[in-house]
């Protein structure tokens, strides 16, 4: 992975779903799956959709959080909130899902511009610390996600490790003769 990690611009959010209104700020600590889509992407439905679906059902809450962002960028008339509130009850998703913001002066909405993003679906991760460390356009492979999300976590617990270790190389607790309890 690249060693500069751009921290994300903060989502703009028309409405949101299946939560009170949160930030991307809010979840730090967590490692974030951010997936992007539109109801009338077949590429959303048939993969990044179960994708997300499958994050959110094998990692612990705790320590990756799905968010869904709806970003219309096309057939803006067809994909209101209250298409999207039935599509997300077809489809069960109980996730975070944001509705971006609409833009003004053009067809593509103001997050989709502020996140650089090609189009949908696409998978943005997000480390504890807040920072993007991938961007993906398209259809990202499974075992690909999981690795991606296996290494982030597996970061965030050796930081950890790190931070409760001494300076003689003893975890909080522990010594070379043992680790006592709590």
């Amino acid at each position: 992975m690249p060693s500069f990690h751009p921290m994300l611009p903060p989502l703009q959010v028309q409405q949101w779903f299946n939560t009170t209104p949160l930030t991307l700020a809010d979840l730090r600590g967590r490692v974030i799956l951010l997936h992007v889509f539109q109801i009338l992407c077949p590429a959303c439905v048939s993969h990044g959709i179960p994708q997300a679906k499958q994050v959110r059902r094998l990692f612990p809450a705790d320590q990756v959080a799905v968010i869904g962002l709806h970003s219309v960028f096309e057939h803006h008339a067809a994909m209101q909130p209250d298409a999207l509130s039935a599509f997300l009850h077809e489809y069960r998703i109980d996730w975070p899902v944001a509705v971006d913001q609409p833009n003004p002066h053009g067809p593509i909405p103001l997050s989709m511009q502020a996140l650089h993003l090609q189009g949908t679906p696409s998978t943005l991760l997000i480390d504890r610390h807040g920072r993007l460390r991938l961007h993906h356009f398209g259809h990202l492979d499974d075992l690909q996600l999981g690795a991606q999300l296996g290494y982030l976590l597996q970061e965030a617990n050796m930081q950890q490790t790190a931070d409760a270790t001494d300076a003689h190389g003893h975890t909080e607790g522990c010594t070379p003769t043992g680790c006592k309890a709590p």
